[in-house]
């Protein structure tokens, strides 16, 4: 199923899937900024995390004020980088299971927010990465297609 152009907001410039869809209209901030006083492995485990999205496919990097989101149609993927580990969802169709999830919240049935913590990149493994992979179609908003 064809999806039609993104909107972008006039004020910010983020693009949206939805015209005036309702946002925070703030000016992306600096990636650096959100590592600063953070141990190297936080800053090496969302670097592991970008190399294997960005084997998907194009993906925005939006680093807003309190959160990295990452970014297709939709976005489909936040992190929040802590002093000693790195803090995240991911947004997928279905319920999912992971040892580094936390807490799973469903908001619908094709909108299922898994909460994840990572302390060293060795832990974006290959499920992982498959999880990432279904995250990144959502983004893309594959899952509407039926």
């Amino acid at each position: 199923m064809a999806r039609g152009p993104l909107w972008t907001c006039p004020a910010c410039g983020r693009t949206f899937a939805n015209p005036r869809q309702p946002h925070t209209c703030a000016p992306l901030g600096d990636l650096a900024r959100h590592f600063v006083g953070k141990d190297p492995q936080v800053r090496a485990t969302f670097d592991r995390i970008l190399s294997l999205v960005e084997t998907l496919g194009p993906v925005d990097v939006l680093p807003e004020k309190t959160r990295i989101a990452l970014h297709v149609r939709m976005s489909f993927a936040a992190f929040m980088p802590r002093r000693h580990w790195l803090d995240g969802h991911l947004v997928l169709a279905r319920q999912a299971t992971h040892p580094t999830f936390r807490k799973i919240e469903t908001y619908s049935p094709r909108n299922v927010l898994h909460t994840l913590r990572l302390t060293h990149p060795e832990e974006v493994d290959q499920p992982l990465f498959a999880l990432l992979s279904e995250a990144y179609r959502v983004g893309e908003q594959h899952h509407l297609n039926g």
